[in-house]
C-alpha cells in the first residue's frame, strides 16, 4: 500500500513493550506522533537509531508529539530490547496479524517477514503530514526535528 501526504493514517491498536494496547486513535486532537518502523530489535543499526531518539527524546516525545517505534518483534523481545536500552517511548509489538500495520504503512518486506525502515509524522488530526522509506538504510534524526517543526 501506498500512502500520501495530506490522507488519513491508518489507524492501529498495538501492544507495547508492557503489554498495553496503544492506539493511534488514542492521540488524535491531543498530540501528533512520530511513526518509527525498524526491521528488528537487537540489530545494530535499529539499535544505533533508536538509541539516537532516546539520547534526544524530548525532540520526540512531549506535550506537543508521541513517539512510537514499531517492528514485528514480540512484545517480549520489544520488552527485553528496550529495558536493554532504556527507552522511554512505546516500543509496539506488530507481531500478529504478522506485519499487519507495516503493510497498512506500505513498510512491510515479505521475502524477509519484517518492517523497513519507514517513519511518518502525523499530526494531531490524524492526518499524514511527512514520510520516508529508506529501505534498509539508517534514517537522519534531522529529518524527523524538521519535519515535527512544520507542522
Amino acid at each position: 500500500m501506498t500512502l500520501t501526504i495530506g490522507q488519513s493514517a491508518p489507524d492501529f491498536e498495538l501492544v507495547n513493550q508492557h503489554g498495553e494496547k496503544v492506539s493511534l486513535a488514542s492521540f488524535k486532537g491531543e498530540k501528533a506522533v512520530v511513526l518509527l518502523f525498524y526491521p528488528f530489535a537487537f540489530s545494530g543499526t535499529c539499535t544505533g537509531e533508536l538509541c539516537a531518539l532516546r539520547d534526544d527524546l524530548s525532540a520526540f516525545q512531549n506535550d506537543e508529539v508521541q513517539l512510537l517505534a514499531i517492528s514485528c518483534d514480540h512484545m517480549f523481545s520489544q520488552r527485553a530490547f528496550a529495558e536493554q536500552e532504556g527507552y522511554k517511548f512505546p516500543v509496539l509489538s506488530d507481531f500478529w496479524p504478522h506485519g499487519a500495520v507495516s503493510k497498512a504503512y506500505g513498510v512491510f518486506e515479505e521475502s524477509k517477514g519484517c518492517a523497513i525502515r519507514g517513519s511518518f509524522v502525523i499530526d494531531k488530526d490524524g492526518v499524514l503530514r511527512w514520510q520516508v522509506n529508506n529501505g534498509w538504510v539508517a534514517r537522519n534524526i534531522d529529518d524527523y526535528k524538521a519535519a515535527i517543526a512544520a507542522l
